[in-house]
């Protein structure tokens, strides 16, 4: 259900009342009684999380998904061309020649 804004233009109090869609708007100021009120155009409702399990990084943009995948390759082992160590894989056939 949407909060509305509304103000009177008889006293300008101005406050938000939580409505229906399809409730009729205010026409009474609930502070002078009188029969001046406007529903105000809003900014449109706003998303609130409220409770637990919402964390930041639920939802993150798509550059900080490309900024993590180019961390990933940049921090994965470069192939090694040499043959030198025991730890490459391309290394595995000179090891079983001995």
């Amino acid at each position: 259900m949407p909060t509305y804004e509304y103000e009177c233009d008889a006293c300008g109090h101005r406050f938000e009342d939580f409505q229906q869609m399809n409730d009729a708007p205010l026409k009474s100021c609930p502070k002078c009684r009188k029969r001046k009120l406007r529903r105000l155009i809003g900014s449109g409702g706003a998303l609130i999380f409220k409770g637990t399990g919402f964390y930041q990084t639920d939802y993150r943009s798509k550059q900080y998904s490309a900024d993590k995948s180019k961390a990933e390759a940049s921090a994965a082992p470069a192939a090694c061309d040499t043959k030198k160590c025991d730890s490459c894989p391309k290394n595995t056939g000179a090891k079983n020649k001995k």
